[in-house]
């Protein structure tokens, strides 16, 4: 199966929000939002960060860096990003690869299509404003929801990492080719 180009999951993504998310928004982050980022790692994934890694990301790579806002006016969900020259995937030589670095939605605001927003969102900054050729992310390997998703995207898996996390679990490498 070929993988779907960020315009046509972008599309997708718009779909989603107007028929499944109604009143969600998705729009860049900003130094106010950090505290909401932060408590919503905290609450939903185990591996946490400094605050100085979040303002990190959102000084260097602020474009790629997005909240989901609920129709209350909530940050109930967020993605951010790490621009990234490296050996590819695909091609053998020196890409920019957009690293996803993070991305959570709180588990009450599961289920609308969110998750897939903000990744469709970060692909189409990672393409168009950083000019990345591929991009890619870690994934527990029993994270199958996760794991969906990003295959949906056009993600695939690459390599497993053996004792990636804290608690000795495995991850994969998904990544796709940009656009």
């Amino acid at each position: 199966m070929s993988e779907p180009s960020i315009y046509q999951v972008y599309e997708e993504a718009e779909r989603r929000l107007r028929e499944r998310a109604i009143g969600y928004t998705v729009r860049h982050a900003e130094y106010r939002d950090l505290d909401s980022v932060i408590g919503i790692n905290e609450v939903s994934l185990p591996e946490h960060y400094p605050r100085s890694f979040y303002e990190e990301l959102l000084e260097d790579y602020g474009k790629a860096f997005y909240v989901a806002v609920s129709p209350r006016g909530e940050v109930v969900g967020y993605i951010m990003n790490r621009i990234e020259t490296k050996p590819g995937f695909f091609k053998h030589w020196l890409v920019r690869s957009g690293h996803v670095v993070s991305i959570a939605v709180l588990s009450e605001h599961r289920g609308r299509g969110l998750g897939y927003v903000l990744m469709a969102y970060a692909m189409k900054t990672m393409y168009e404003d950083y000019k990345c050729g591929e991009t890619y992310l870690e994934v527990r390997v029993s994270n199958k929801p996760a794991i969906s998703l990003y295959e949906k995207l056009g993600y695939r898996v690459v390599k497993t990492e053996r004792n990636y996390y804290l608690d000795g679990e495995d991850a994969y490498v998904m990544a796709r080719r940009l656009p």
